[in-house]
């Protein structure tokens, strides 16, 4: 059982403004900049995302991370299975009560539950989320992608630690628009 973690982040490290906005990652808000759009005009590109949902059997994000996602209307994720934990309620739309739903267990219970199940690759997205599941040490892969923009302040991708995390670099790719997405395995 893998769990891997693919986000964006500002240079300065943040995931989200201090309000929970999203208006300097381009494409992100209804009233963003838009994607960036192929000289050709085909499709922006996706920095890989889509080939890595193909890998992924389960999505599993923090309810304030799925309640973002809602606001922003399109739903990226397709028929994968989507795990909101929150200990408090979560309000799942008809639409997707057939891909998603609520658990409100720990990173390591979640483990054990998905790995009976047969769970091979796990998607970990939302700040408070992937801090959790790092703290457990349950995490093996991230994938940063760095928006270059700088936005003084914000919501960091990671809080405080216990411990250091060594991490091994596995690859580094940079895209036309400026971004660079580093993969990094836990050592």
């Amino acid at each position: 059982m893998k769990f891997s973690v693919y986000i964006a982040v500002s240079l300065d490290g943040f995931i989200a403004r201090e309000d929970g906005r999203l208006d300097w990652l381009p494409g992100a808000e209804p009233d963003s900049p838009p994607d960036v759009v192929a000289e050709n005009g085909e499709a922006a590109e996706d920095y890989g995302f889509h080939a890595f949902m193909e890998t992924v059997d389960v999505l599993v994000m923090g309810r304030k991370t799925f309640e973002k996602v809602l606001s922003l209307g399109a739903w990226h994720y397709g028929d994968t299975r989507v795990i909101v934990l929150s200990s408090s309620p979560v309000t799942i739309p008809p639409k997707l009560a057939a891909t998603v739903e609520h658990r409100s267990s720990s990173p390591s219970r979640l483990k054990e539950e998905l790995t009976a199940a047969g769970v091979q690759h796990a998607y970990v997205d939302g700040g408070v989320t992937i801090q959790r599941f790092l703290k457990a040490g349950l995490v093996d892969q991230l994938i940063i992608t760095r928006i270059p923009v700088l936005i003084g302040n914000g919501i960091p991708l990671f809080g405080p630690l216990e411990q250091d995390i060594p991490l091994r670099h596995r690859a580094t790719l940079q895209f036309p628009s400026g971004f660079v997405q580093s993969r990094y395995e836990i050592a």
